[in-house]
């Protein structure tokens, strides 16, 4: 049996986003109710369409359920330029992360006071910590011009009020990928234009021994590239099929640039759910309701409540998953948005462990626990994007802290 990670990538800038000011409630012109799609066309041609394939990640790594696409950076301006790969696909979270392993680019370096710009990024697995560069983006035929991207890993010592998000996430080994391309809700990664200081997200670091956290302008936060492109800039579609007999070695599928902006990229029947200022909207089973839920292909199955609540059984061999003696299907799960829309959601949880004796690396119905202790939560993982078409609409003066949409 291989030895797999649980691995659940929604950043946990959450749990203080008061701090950050993420904006008020949203609004939104769609009402009513939803359920599973059902028709799915998967866009595979077209300027603003990337490829995107769950296939185990960087060779070695075994990284299941993860969605990988390619990147180009180049030196802002000009035409160097290196097209890295395996950069896990993540609608959890904001912005551009790429290892300084995998970077051969000398990219200009962001200052504060003429200091380097460095930052502790938290997510609910660990942190990512690494200065802030600035680079144009490149994927498919859309470009954002001197983007700040974190290039994760250096000597830099990390300090502990980073270090106390968790565990480091700066090397091939501990990440699963080259990187993360964070395309979610938010414009800025911290939520807002201004960074606070008491967020301990972005330090000014005079030397590799001595950082002080600061308050971060939007020129110096990480940005959603998206965002920044030119056209096709307020949201991206992850366009994956269905897993036949609940897992395939690998699966193909495309990551769409823009929403309503193509002919490739229309809402259609989908369903709006706007998100709260944390990025979070409401998953209700047997009755209870968790408003901390949120949908996040960078978590590789479905993560909700513990075993007590989900009566489920946990791993023994894998902690942290499930491991129940048959499949359990699931069909009284409901999400709704602060808009009102509602829909149901019907999935399936098998043994992880069973799993994980196949060599294959999409699993639709891999899950586990999201926590031990309230506040509880789902995290719809990569398998909730197999088989759908998953919209993820940036923030904007419609939607002040975007939306998903399925």
């Amino acid at each position: 049996m291989r030895s797999l990670r649980m691995f659940s990538l929604g950043t946990i800038f959450v749990a203080f986003a008061f701090l950050v000011g993420c904006g008020g409630g949203s609004s939104s012109s769609s009402s009513g109710s939803g359920t599973t799609q059902t028709v799915q066309t998967i866009a595979t041609s077209g300027a603003n369409v990337a490829p995107i394939s769950v296939n185990g990640g960087p060779a070695g790594i075994d990284y299941v359920d993860a969605a990988f696409a390619s990147v180009t950076v180049c030196v802002p301006t000009t035409s160097t330029c290196q097209t890295v790969d395996n950069i896990l696909v993540d609608t959890g979270s904001s912005g551009l992360r790429i290892l300084s392993s995998a970077m051969t680019l000398p990219l200009p370096q962001q200052t504060s006071g003429g200091d380097p710009v460095v930052e502790c990024f938290p997510f609910v697995s660990g942190y990512t910590w690494g200065p802030v560069q600035t680079a144009d983006v490149e994927m498919a035929s859309e470009k954002a011009s001197s983007v700040p991207i974190q290039v994760i890993g250096t000597s830099t010592a990390v300090p502990s009020s980073c270090s106390s998000f968790g565990a480091s996430s700066d090397t091939l080994e501990t990440l699963g990928a080259n990187g993360i391309v964070g395309v979610g809700l938010f414009a800025q990664d911290c939520g807002d234009p201004t960074c606070p200081a008491s967020a301990n997200i972005y330090y000014e670091c005079p030397s590799a021994a001595s950082c002080t956290a600061i308050t971060a302008t939007s020129a110096q936060e990480v940005q959603n590239p998206v965002s920044l492109f030119a056209t096709d800039n307020n949201g991206v579609i992850v366009e994956l099929p269905a897993v036949s007999g609940g897992e395939e070695p690998t699966l193909s599928g495309s990551l769409v640039f823009g929403i309503g902006t193509q002919s490739n990229n229309a809402l259609g029947g989908a369903t709006i759910y706007t998100a709260d200022e944390y990025g979070n909207f409401t998953t209700t089973y047997q009755t209870v309701a968790y408003p901390d839920s949120f949908i996040d292909s960078g978590s590789n199955g479905y993560y909700f409540l513990d075993s007590s609540l989900a009566g489920i059984t946990e791993c023994g061999d894998e902690p942290g998953f499930y491991c129940p003696a048959t499949t359990q299907n699931f069909s009284n799960v409901t999400n709704q948005g602060g808009n009102g829309n509602s829909g149901t959601v019907s999935f399936s949880i098998a043994n992880a462990d069973s799993l994980f004796e196949v060599n294959d690396f999409a699993y639709g119905e891999l899950g586990g626990i999201s926590g031990t202790t309230a506040p509880y939560y789902f995290d719809w993982g990569l398998p909730f994007f197999f088989g759908r078409n998953v919209y993820v609409g940036i923030q904007d003066s419609t939607y002040a802290d975007g939306y998903w949409a399925y």
